[in-house]
């Protein structure tokens, strides 16, 4: 069925669109017969105008951009459900672009955002976005980082201190026994994996008999870490790491499944880390150890921040919020000493 649009209320009403247009939007502006006429043909249509051109007539477009990694990740979905929270108690409704780990897709959400008029941005960056990020600001539109710092000091950001993380899940898992570790993450590229290698082997360097082993991959999916467990128990035991860290919760899952698929046990062959603590690390197969990122909440707290910058009535305390894991531990890493404590 057809939209009835501001031109078939015009014919209906036997005015120009721009009387229309007034009528509906500017009522001050026209003789009240001409109102009570316009709206009449209105109703007689089942017209309804767009929010949004309203919006935009208005100078806002009642919308926060966000871009995020990737999506398919809950750490990410839930950042987004975080921000939505924080927009919707202001009337306004989050627009997300996934990157999908892509830089030219994160410029081109960008570029939407500047076309659409966002009232704000919510940038989880994935690659340099300097240029794309300063059109943003000089069309008036405040960013705010999310899972990420500004290393200029310019922007105000949310994140999470994953030197911290890393080093608190190599602690754990040479509280364990554990020497020979291995971090398998996605892209050393990327800020927050990087970081998170960096503590691990803050935290080896404590021990001269401990190793830290990084192992590369283009991706985070709990497949490709299933085919990652599989090569690495196809290793001697004296080469096989005994000790592993993942950069995701996904990847660390998948591991799990190809260390058992090989006959391995989980953990007293291998340990396994994983990060984030997405919902599903509790009831996998293995329960999965985990460095806790609180991604509702960090994104809700980067939208208010927004929000705040927008309304022009943000202080020097909404500047850079830094959050603190938290390390969760189940069966993945102390499954052997959960079981000797419950039989003992």
């Amino acid at each position: 069925m057809k939209r009835v649009g501001i031109r078939d209320v015009a014919q209906r009403a036997g005015v120009s669109i721009s009387t229309v247009s007034n009528a509906l939007n500017r009522p001050h502006m026209v003789s009240e017969r001409l109102v009570e006429r316009v709206r009449s043909a209105a109703d007689q249509l089942g017209y309804v105008p767009l929010q949004a051109a309203q919006q935009l007539r208005a100078g806002r477009s009642g919308l926060l951009g966000m871009t995020v990694i990737n999506i398919a990740n809950p750490f990410f979905a839930d950042m987004v459900a975080g921000a939505e929270d924080a927009a919707s108690r202001a009337g306004l409704r989050v627009l997300v672009g996934n990157s999908s780990d892509d830089v030219a897709k994160e410029r081109d959400h960008l570029e939407l955002f500047e076309r659409v008029q966002v009232e704000g941005a919510l940038v989880s960056p994935f690659g340099p976005l300097e240029p794309w990020l300063e059109r943003l600001r000089g069309r008036g539109i405040p960013v705010v980082l999310v899972d990420a710092v500004d290393d200029t000091g310019e922007l105000p950001s949310v994140s999470f201190d994953d030197v911290a993380g890393g080093r608190l899940a190599a602690e754990h898992l040479i509280s364990t026994g554990r020497r020979r570790l291995a971090f398998v993450g996605a892209r050393e590229e990327v800020r927050q994996v990087r970081e998170r290698l960096q503590g691990a082997r803050l935290a080896a360097a404590a021990h001269p008999d401990v190793t830290v082993e990084p192992i590369w991959t283009r991706r985070t999916t709990s497949d490709l870490g299933r085919a990652f467990g599989e090569q690495l128990a196809a290793r001697s035991p004296a080469d096989r790491p005994d000790g592993l860290i993942t950069s995701n919760d996904h990847l660390a899952i998948g591991v799990v499944h190809g260390l058992i698929s090989q006959g391995l046990r989980v953990p007293d062959d291998v340990a396994v880390m994983g990060y984030d603590d997405i919902d599903f690390a509790a009831i996998a197969g293995v329960p999965l150890t985990s460095v806790r990122q609180p991604a509702r909440e960090m994104g809700r707290t980067a939208a208010e921040i927004l929000l705040a910058r927008i309304a022009g009535t943000a202080g020097a305390e909404l500047g850079n919020v830094v959050y603190q894991p938290e390390l969760v531990v189940r069966a993945s890493t102390a499954g052997h000493a959960l079981r000797a404590a419950t039989h003992g």
